[in-house]
């Protein structure tokens, strides 16, 4: 497949109306429609179900997207770090989610510093999810990734830090003084959902709970009495006395991760990651 025929794919199967992918692509309609004909020809697959009223994906076009996506994210990362290598300016990028893993990105970048052979570091501090997209599409050269939040398929890793999560309460809730909660008690708070994080594509998933985008967000949400949040043990030093925190025994473990491409030949990330796993 061409990159174009996956663009093409991509915006029919976001859009799920061609006219609009037309327009987002800034394409006339017919052309559209038959590149999009012409690779289901060539795939001997049929990847969108048509009616008069609605286009769904079928199975195949489910996959093609997810795949499509990553490809052209692969695409769009090489172009950028080709264009990086060919400046003079040394540097690594590291990219984590603003508020998580402050201590050990302190320590890491101190660590880091005190080589002889270190370059320097810019760090960006993004939003939950962030972190992993500017890693693929190469705005980033490593990143601090949490796992089960984050996806590292595709990337090499190495775990740095292991952590219990707790359910962020505000403190004047009946359940605040709980010893310790369960997943299935925090699930069914209805007066105090969980919050809902936007998908890599911006959409949210269904749910009560409200939308949010930021760590800030989420912790005044808490305090109004509008959510609860789970969240790993090693946040608790950043929140104020208007929360409480209740330990979640069966809450799954989050892990602090450190992630770079694999076809990464950066003598400079290499020696970062060897930092990181020696903290």
């Amino acid at each position: 497949m061409e990159t174009r025929e996956m663009r093409y794919f991509v915006a029919v199967a976001e859009e799920l109306h061609f006219g609009r992918a037309a327009q987002r692509l800034s394409i006339a309609q017919p052309p559209l429609s038959r590149a999009i004909q012409q690779l289901e020809r060539r795939l001997g697959v049929v990847l969108l179900h048509r009616t008069a009223r609605a286009i769904t994906l079928t199975k195949a076009g489910s996959v093609l997207l997810q795949e499509a996506r990553l490809a052209l994210e692969a695409v769009e990362a090489a172009e950028r770090r080709t264009r990086r290598a060919a400046t003079d300016r040394a540097g690594v990028v590291l990219a984590a989610k603003a508020g998580a893993s402050r201590e050990l990105l302190s320590k890491l970048l101190d660590a880091y510093a005190a080589d002889p052979s270190a370059v320097a570091v810019e760090v960006m501090l993004c939003g939950p999810g962030e972190p992993e997209g500017l890693l693929r599409n190469g705005r980033a050269d490593v990143a601090l990734l949490q796992l089960p939040y984050d996806t590292t398929a595709g990337f090499d890793t190495e775990d740095l830090h292991t952590e219990h999560q707790v359910v962020v309460l505000p403190a004047e809730h009946p359940l605040a003084n709980r010893p310790h909660m369960s997943m299935a008690e925090v699930n069914a708070m209805t007066d105090l959902p969980l919050p809902r994080w936007p998908r890599r594509d911006g959409s949210y998933p269904d749910g009560p709970g409200p939308k949010v985008r930021d760590h800030t967000q989420l912790t005044q949400l808490i305090t109004l009495g509008r959510a609860c949040a789970l969240m790993p043990e090693s946040l608790r030093a950043q929140l104020r006395g208007d929360h409480a925190i209740v330990p979640v025994p069966d809450a799954p473990a989050v892990t602090t991760v450190i992630a770079w491409p694999p076809h990464s030949r950066s003598q400079a990330v290499a020696d970062l990651v060897r930092t990181a796993v020696h903290l």
